[in-house]
């Protein structure tokens, strides 16, 4: 997403990243890596629930999750991975988002 974040902000679509790391941990890995979006800690798993993204312990914790939400809070497409590799290219999403924007013009 680092690479692309200027081609997502050039779309008005803000990037957030939710991880099961404390608060602290995510501040000090997103200061470290200068990450340009933005990093929501959630410990509780509360988020992780919502949009019912899996926990497998064996892959070690989360699988990986990407949704597409739209201004009004309706989301557009998710994708739930089967490991981390697993995960839609940029230029996937970044096309959705041109597609949901065309139609809602």
């Amino acid at each position: 997403m680092r690479q692309d974040y200027d081609q997502f902000a050039a779309r008005d679509t803000e990037v957030v990243a939710v991880g099961p790391e404390s608060a602290k941990k995510f501040q000090e890995y997103w200061e470290k890596e200068d990450l340009p979006f933005i990093g929501l800690p959630d410990p509780d798993h509360d988020v992780l629930k919502l949009y019912g993204q899996e926990v497998n312990i064996f892959k070690l914790g989360r699988l990986p999750a990407q949704v597409v939400i739209d201004k009004e809070g309706i989301a557009r497409y998710v994708h739930y991975g089967k490991n981390m590799s697993d995960i839609p290219a940029n230029e996937k999403l970044l096309a959705l988002i041109d597609e949901f924007t065309e139609k809602q013009a």
